[in-house]
């Protein structure tokens, strides 16, 4: 027979016990953000790679359309501006005019670059996020751009003297594609400026020491006085790699593998204050001049 009476009282927690489970929570998420923001960081560094490595399967087959030869860096100009149709190229979705080197092989990628190309402005923003990095989606400018082209080594047709400083470059000239870097996460002109006066990415602007600046042009890691930098202009600082990945940059060589490296990995030597050297005694180019020897980037005609 059930016997009534007092109900024993339900234990609870005492505010001593509740802020207990609250800090051991609070340490674990503190051991598990980490973990995971390092784990999202590797799976965009993929994501990226893999853009990079759609990019070097364009070169191939522009190459294969194109008598072998490697795509520029940009398009050569022949005078006139805007207003020359010589100037003007099929990017796989209409004409543009001088397109750089994304542009003029996305049609061979599968989605071309641009979807509403223009003949009258150089100036675009890609449209598709084939050609975004994943750490720097914003750069997406087709001057200050987030990948950079070996162009120095594979194709430059810009001009001194009336001539070409080095195109066109045959593919065949390559002895070495496993260990020709194509193309690189670019800093662009800031990577040859302090660290500390480095300014924020500017989508349209024209400013040395802004991150992107003229990123679409990866400069070697040893230059020479009478070579390219940079923009081509006077005063320009150098291009180079950016380790956005975690401290390294994603790289896909010539053969279309990929790998994510230090810019000391890749040949390029760093002063105190953060500015990629032009002529460091450590730079070296051999992942670079198509031939895996340390061989000087092209001297300007």
């Amino acid at each position: 027979m059930h016997a009534f009476g007092r109900s024993r009282p339900h234990p609870g927690f005492t505010l001593i016990e509740l802020l207990v489970v609250i800090a051991i929570l609070a340490i674990l998420i503190s051991l598990l953000v980490p973990g995971l923001s390092a784990a999202r960081r590797r799976t965009r560094q993929t994501v990226c790679q893999t853009r990079l490595r759609e990019l070097s399967t364009g070169w191939h087959i522009y190459a294969d359309d194109n008598d072998e030869m490697c795509v520029p860096g940009r398009m050569a100009n022949l005078g006139g501006g805007t207003g020359n149709s010589q100037n003007w190229y099929d990017i796989g979705s209409g004409l543009k005019y001088r397109p750089r080197w994304v542009a003029t092989m996305g049609k061979y990628v599968g989605t071309p670059a641009l979807s509403m190309p223009r003949t009258d402005y150089d100036r675009q923003d890609y449209d598709y996020n084939v050609y975004a990095c994943t750490e720097n989606s914003a750069w997406i400018d087709e001057r200050n751009y987030a990948f950079g082209y070996n162009h120095q080594f594979l194709g430059n047709s810009r001009r001194t003297n009336g001539q070409f400083h080095n195109f066109p470059v045959n593919r065949s000239h390559i002895s070495s594609f496993g260990s020709t870097v194509l193309a690189a996460d670019c800093m662009g002109t800031a990577a040859g400026v302090a660290e500390s006066a480095r300014l924020p990415y500017q989508n349209d602007g024209t400013a040395f020491e802004a991150v992107g600046n003229h990123g679409w042009t990866l400069d070697p890691p040893r230059l020479i006085p009478n070579g390219d930098i940079g923009t081509g202009d006077a005063g320009s600082p150098r291009t180079a790699v950016d380790p956005r990945h975690i401290g390294k940059a994603n790289v896909v060589y010539a053969d279309g593998h990929g790998e994510t490296l230090t810019p000391g990995q890749l040949g390029y030597e760093i002063g105190p204050d953060g500015a990629y050297l032009e002529t460091g005694p450590d730079a070296r180019n051999y992942l670079w001049s198509g031939s895996s020897r340390d061989e000087d980037a092209p001297e300007k005609p």
